[in-house]
């Protein structure tokens, strides 16, 4: 059984006891999660698509860890002008424990 969500702007299939790192969200680690918009959800021969999400399926999951991933390094350059802009960035984010369908 798995199911595809949408989250943060992304799209994810998600099965349970899979993990998802996806975008930040609010609550602390041992919170209980709800994705609610369910695209599709299939389990075996059973499919079902909404158009574009599903009214009667949702996603429980908890979350395990909030944190940052590794540094990225953003540069800026322009030759002949000496001009150049060295920036990092962490993006936050949240890991979820997919626990159960509900289709």
């Amino acid at each position: 059984m798995f199911a595809i969500i949408k989250t943060g702007g992304k799209q994810y299939r998600v099965a349970p006891g899979d993990e998802l790192k996806c975008e930040k969200m609010k609550g602390a680690v041992g919170d209980a999660v709800i994705f609610e918009q369910v695209m599709f959800t299939s389990h075996g021969e059973d499919t079902k698509v909404g158009r574009p999400f599903l009214e009667d399926s949702k996603v429980l999951g908890r979350i395990t860890h909030q944190g940052r991933n590794r540094k990225l390094t953003v540069m800026k350059y322009k030759k002949r002008k000496g001009y150049r802009r060295k920036r990092g960035h962490r993006q936050p984010f949240t890991l979820v424990k997919i626990e159960n369908i509900e289709a």
